[in-house]
């Protein structure tokens, strides 16, 4: 867009929001005639309208094809229109285009529906499913109209945006809307979140398509909607989109960096007995032998405040922001510790395929603690069905206690109280003799070999 149509963006917004005098209550007519507000905004529309004349040859649809074979690209004239499950955009003038990976789940074809009623077949190059993309490639013997990425860490809540696609297959739509939020997260869509939410509308088919800022740039990849809300949809953020297909266009999957830690949320009662005043960070609950945390020096109970130079509040942000770095970089890691600040160089490795799922805290309702405990014995381990040799297990829990209400339950094995490794019945009676009356009790659970934190709060 020229520097004279982004001039004329602010004073819209005088005139939407400026008291009415007299002259506007005598009536439009008076209102616009022989002013300037009818000409600022018919430029607007006009930036607009040409905005979307520039953007859309490069959006496409996206049909999955169901059936393997030889992909045949050539191009032909579609007899009719087609609905498409899907949309997509052209990044490349060769032929690359970027879509959803739900929306070519499963498949190794699909047919692209250009701008000019031309029919593509197009193989996909790789997938990755954690963030819900995927790179396809045409074969054309033209070079294709194409969208360039915009820098997504620089959109603000309030942007004007617009989503172009495919929806309930009505080719080309352009929708017009404004940034609703940034930093996303916790939508249960994909495994790294980190959504633009935007009130353009977006519908079934329009999944994969772009959206883009004023100047053309592709600033995401829209993905997905709540279905029993309006106005409420979801983008990846562009600077993600750019690499990972980096990664997928270069090798055909996605390789991410390996810190090695379970963690778990920080909750103001952890952060109480860890020493984390503002409770910002994630908890450690458990470092996994000769992986790059433990070789750095970190330790189940740290806290981390910081990857690199950006701070991290949630175990989502951490897992993204770890997962961006490549495997053998070094970055600093930065952790809470007794009360104090350190930070450690580690050099990541290689994201492992299986993912470690640890316990969640459960909720915590403050009653009678209540838990019969005992040294784990062969019989034991195998009435339980468990692996671990050392630890107390718990055999019992009275029902309304604050254990049973916290979630402990029997087979738990309890490694440790308020830091301190108990390994031993008589290790667990010193440490339980430790504990004034009314002070908070933080245990370290293993639960199905999967660590996690507790706080019990007695009563006085």
């Amino acid at each position: 867009m020229n520097p004279k149509t982004a001039r004329v963006l602010v004073p819209v917004l005088i005139i939407c929001f400026f008291p009415f005098s007299h002259s506007v209550l005598a009536g439009p007519a008076s209102f616009f005639s022989g002013s300037k507000g009818l000409q600022v905004l018919e430029e607007i529309q006009d930036a607009i309208s040409s905005l979307a004349e520039q953007v859309t040859p490069t959006v496409v649809n996206v049909s999955p094809i169901r059936h393997l074979g030889p992909a045949v690209n050539v191009p032909k004239q579609r007899s009719s229109k087609t609905p498409g499950s899907g949309s997509g955009v052209i990044i490349h003038e060769d032929g690359f285009i970027v879509t959803n990976n739900h929306v070519v789940a499963n498949v190794t074809e699909a047919e692209i529906g250009l701008s000019d009623d031309t029919t593509l077949i197009a193989r996909i190059i790789g997938r990755d499913p954690d963030t819900d993309l995927a790179l396809l490639k045409v074969e054309s013997p033209r070079k294709l109209p194409s969208a360039t990425f915009g820098n997504s860490s620089t959109v603000k809540v309030g942007q004007w945006v617009l989503a172009v696609g495919n929806p309930f297959g009505l080719d080309q739509t352009v929708t017009l809307g404004v940034v609703s939020g940034v930093g996303r997260e916790n939508m249960n869509l994909s495994r790294y979140e980190n959504f633009i939410q935007t009130d353009a509308s977006i519908n079934p088919g329009n999944s994969g398509g772009p959206l883009f800022n004023i100047r053309g740039e592709v600033i995401g990849i829209n993905t997905a909607i709540i279905n029993f809300a309006q106005g409420i949809g979801f983008a990846i953020p562009s600077n993600m989109v750019d690499r990972i297909i980096g990664q997928l266009r270069a090798g055909g999957k996605v390789v991410r960096g390996w810190l090695g830690v379970g963690i778990q949320p920080l909750t103001p009662e952890l952060g109480e007995k860890f020493g984390v005043v503002d409770g910002k960070g994630i908890l450690v609950n458990e470092v996994f032998e000769g992986d790059p945390a433990e070789q750095a020096g970190v330790r189940s109970g740290d806290i981390i405040i910081k990857i690199g130079k950006e701070p991290v509040e949630t175990p989502n942000q951490l897992s993204r922001v770890v997962a961006s770095i490549g495997p053998g970089e070094q970055v600093t890691i930065t952790v809470i510790r007794d009360n104090q600040e350190k930070s450690f160089p580690v050099s990541l490795g290689v994201k492992k395929e299986q993912a470690i799922v640890t316990s969640l805290m459960p909720s915590k309702t403050q009653v009678d603690l209540g838990i019969d405990v005992a040294p784990i014995t062969d019989n034991l381990a195998e009435q339980f069905k468990i692996q671990e040799k050392e630890g107390i297990l718990v055999t019992g829990v009275a029902r309304g206690s604050l254990a049973y209400t916290e979630g402990l339950r029997k087979g738990d094995i309890i490694s440790e109280i308020n830091r301190t490794p108990v390994p031993t019945i008589q290790e667990f009676s010193n440490a339980m003799d430790e504990v004034r009356p009314g002070e908070t009790i933080l245990l370290r659970i293993l639960r199905e070999s999967s660590p996690f934190f507790v706080v019990l709060r007695p009563k006085s």
